[in-house]
């Protein structure tokens, strides 16, 4: 209980006592208070209650009516969020030259009221509002934050089966003699990372349509799965328009999502691009060295013999495979895709 409210219980008390012993006088002398007191106490309980029995300072209540106007001490606070080492003096003759007319004594009870007296009060709160203020940063800066932040290193693609997205990209081999150049379509499943590759001499979207059609989508039928989405990046052979496009056109017929990564951000589709670095360390600078590849398909049938090791014997080290082969974590996250509705009545039925 505050003070405040003992002392408006002890007037309280006052006045039943006073009552009781029908006698004001000696109700006073038990109490401690002059009968000059007490009926000063009654008349303000008869007035206004048991609000009446608080002890009031005396003055103006509310806004003092000499306080500045609420114009006046915007103006004021805005002139020392700027000029925070100005004095109150100072302050008032800026304000008079700009047309507002405040004195010293003004600017100082506005100071005051905010908490903003000492100087080092006023900068701290110029430092407090420049925290507060968004800066737009450049997209240079945004790529030097995003490459030394914790908090982005340790972003990923989170997955929960086989199949609900799937990572695509084109890759640059080489050159080949008498050949020319040689382009890398790949592919791989987020979940399991099981991989998809074949290599051709363009970047065309009928080659990218050639991969999910002739090698991705056989080995989902095969497991009775489907994809739900493929991420990729703006490249021309990914995208285009809708209702041309030969990928955007197969992509719809086979009622798959297609997501694109943000431009400049490769870091986005970091699955296929860690593949891209598997392969390239593992087997093309490994085979390169090794054999004078004459065409393609030379290049090719090395390729399908590492994506067979790579799938199905090579241990994998990334997030939540805990050492699985990609064919592993392949077949392990169909059991844990959610069924449809439509799925499960059938299963009941059969």
């Amino acid at each position: 209980m505050t003070t405040t409210k003992k002392i408006a219980r002890r007037k309280l008390s006052l006045l039943q006592l006073a009552q009781e012993m029908n006698n004001i006088s000696k109700a006073c002398r038990l109490m401690g208070y002059s009968r000059q007191q007490f009926y000063e106490i009654r008349r303000n309980y008869q007035t206004y209650g048991a609000e009446g029995l608080i002890d009031r300072l005396p003055g103006a209540r509310g806004p003092h009516p000499n306080r500045v106007s609420p114009e006046v001490e915007q103006a004021i606070l805005a002139h020392c969020l700027e000029y925070p080492t100005q004095g109150c003096l100072r302050v008032a003759q800026e304000l008079a030259l700009q047309g507002v007319q405040v004195s010293a004594g003004g600017v100082r009870g506005v100071w005051s009221r905010h908490h903003l007296l000492s100087k080092h009060e006023r900068l701290l709160r110029l430092e407090q509002h420049t925290q507060q203020q968004r800066v737009k940063l450049s997209d240079q800066q945004i790529r030097l934050l995003e490459r030394f932040s914790p908090e982005f290193r340790d972003r990923h693609i989170q997955t929960h089966y086989t199949g609900e997205l799937l990572g695509v990209d084109t890759f640059y081999v080489g050159t080949l003699k008498g050949v020319g150049r040689v382009y890398m379509q790949a592919a791989i499943d987020c979940h399991s990372r099981y991989a998809w590759a074949r290599l051709y001499t363009n970047k065309l979207p009928v080659t990218a349509v050639q991969l999910l059609n002739n090698h991705v989508l056989p080995t989902f039928d095969k497991h009775r799965a489907a994809i739900q989405a493929i991420l990729s990046d703006n490249g021309r052979e990914f995208c285009g328009r809708p209702d041309r496009h030969p990928y955007e056109l197969f992509l719809q017929l086979e009622g798959i999502e297609h997501r694109t990564t943000k431009i400049n951000s490769p870091q986005t589709n970091g699955f296929v691009e860690r593949l891209h670095r598997t392969i390239l360390d593992e087997h093309f600078r490994i085979v390169g060295r090794k054999t004078w590849y004459e065409s393609v398909d030379q290049m090719q049938k090395d390729l399908d013999a590492y994506l067979v090791k790579y799938n199905q014997k090579r241990p994998h080290q990334g997030r939540n495979m805990n050492g699985m082969t990609p064919l592993q974590a392949f077949k392990k996250g169909l059991t844990t895709k959610p069924q449809d509705k439509g799925e499960a009545v059938e299963k009941k039925t059969a």
